[in-house]
């Protein structure tokens, strides 16, 4: 059965990268009907934290990537939290000192400092043997151990030959013998290594594939050899290509938002997150690019992931995302806008609460023109804030003294003010009486309105537009722009 895990560490937020790796993981799993795993390597005790764990676990749920076994979904294979697996790591440790294929070491990390020191001084590789290391094994050396309340350091007999690795999206990898000397397995605070934690934690899981970043490809080495160890049979690995910036340098902070949180929030829905990260060394078989999840699924294969690096277009991601607000429903659009309005001091909680309908309708309209929720606030405040005609602007003072459009707004504010049902068809009527009456050139009319009652030159639907200024404040305007000489 096929079996993938997405294995973060909690120390800060879910990377853009590691966003991807949980995502292909899981894509994978759900092509194959198999299983998806989430496991949190919390053994770096420094700076793993509780908090940052929560944020991951809140990520991975936003994102809508469901795991089958993990934390809060505890299944056959637990406990999900390297921190609860302290002594199944060093019992696995202890079975392969009894095969001889790992030993035992008092040695303290300022004396494995000096040798490797040595080693590179005399041009050789920092590879570590077993005679170098067992030097320090003296019973004067064991009880100072014992005194301080130290673990020995277990180290890994790394055996002298070739290893290939057919890696499912790299190709063939060779690593020659002596790429790597011994490694150590258990710290001697009794804790392990990445290397030898996740092997045993992927063996007794039954992880059938590995899918994590090329970064990686350099521990593969010393995890296939454990495995070998073990006796048991490798999974199959795929690295995927690391994620660049624009400028050609590995994504970070310098290139903008890089978590899955920055974009939550900054109001990106999470089916275009997805979206685009599927796209980032993954292609679809017809060149789509807007996908729902199920046509990812059903169409992800490792033989369209490419082995090359991916960029990251953070204003491809923008117009994606704006694409899906603009088919999301509306209600929904409502639900997440709502706390930006708030936030933004356009409305506050209780206006927004009392004024639903009119919300929906100013959401249902601006919804067409923004990329980001967050740009929601500014869109909306048009039809609420006030604001001085702009007489000092040059285009609008020559829209507006273009033929007939004054006497076209004179009677515009006539029917404005006699217009008590105030609907979107009442308003584009009168406008259409404007237009007739004082039969101004199109493009001057609608232009100078626009500026008058929006104070800008472009936006959404006018007419819907005037609708959500209401009666009231669109009468206002149009009489501050009348009364004044231009």
């Amino acid at each position: 059965m096929i079996r993938t895990r997405f294995a973060p560490s909690p120390t800060g937020y879910l990377h853009v990268g590691g966003a991807r790796t949980a995502l292909f993981n899981f894509l994978y799993s759900k092509h194959e009907k198999g299983t998806f795993v989430l496991r949190i390597e919390d053994t770096d005790i420094e700076r793993s934290t509780i908090e940052s764990e929560n944020q991951l676990i809140d990520a991975m749920t936003w994102l809508g990537l469901d795991w089958d076994e993990g934390p809060k979904m505890e299944g056959d294979f637990g406990p999900y939290r390297q921190s609860e697996r302290i002594e199944i790591y060093r019992e696995k440790a202890n079975e392969l000192i009894e095969l001889g294929k790992a030993y035992e070491a008092y040695i303290y990390p300022e004396e494995i400092d000096k040798i490797k020191e040595d080693l590179l001084s005399k041009g050789k590789p920092p590879h570590f043997t077993e005679e170098m290391i067992s030097q320090f094994n003296s019973e004067e050396r064991k009880e100072e151990y014992m005194k301080k309340y130290k673990h020995p350091v277990v180290f890994f007999k790394m055996p002298r030959k070739d290893y290939v690795l057919n890696d499912l999206i790299k190709g063939e990898v060779t690593f020659k013998n002596g790429a790597v000397g011994d490694f150590i397995l258990i710290r001697s605070n009794g804790l392990p290594t990445y290397n030898f934690a996740v092997v045993v934690d992927d063996m007794m899981m039954k992880i059938s594939h590995v899918i994590r970043g090329d970064d990686h490809l350099s521990n593969t080495l010393r995890q296939i050899a454990v495995y070998e160890a073990f006796e048991v049979e490798v999974p199959k690995f795929a690295h995927v290509s690391m994620i660049l910036g624009p400028d050609g340098k590995k994504l970070s902070k310098r290139h903008g938002a890089t978590s899955a949180e920055e974009f939550r929030n900054r109001g990106y829905l999470p089916e275009a997150v997805l979206n685009y990260l599927a796209l980032l060394g993954w292609s679809h078989p017809e060149g789509k690019e807007i996908l729902t999840l199920n046509e990812i699924i059903d169409n992800f294969t490792f033989d369209r992931v490419n082995s090359s690096p991916a960029v990251f277009d953070e204003k491809k991601l923008k117009w994606m995302n704006g694409n899906y607000i603009r088919s999301a429903d509306t209600d929904r659009i409502l639900k997440l806008s709502i706390p930006f309005i708030i936030k933004a001091g356009v409305l506050t909680e209780e206006q927004c609460e009392g004024n639903k309908k009119w919300l929906k309708e100013a959401i249902e309209l601006v919804k067409t023109s923004v990329e980001e929720l967050s740009e929601v606030p500014d869109e909306i405040s048009i039809f609420i804030k006030n604001f001085e005609p702009d007489l000092e602007n040059k285009e609008f003072i020559e829209y507006l003294n273009a033929d007939g459009v004054k006497n076209a707004f004179r009677i515009t504010l006539d029917k404005f003010n006699n217009d008590e049902d105030w609907t979107v068809s009442t308003v584009l009527d009168n406008l259409k009486i404007a237009m007739k009456d004082a039969k101004p050139a199109k493009k001057p009319f609608y232009m100078a309105l626009r500026k008058a009652l929006t104070n800008q030159f472009h936006g959404p639907d006018l007419v819907r537009s005037v609708h959500l200024i209401g009666r009231a404040r669109a009468i206002e305007r149009l009489e501050m722009v009348i009364e004044n000489e231009y």
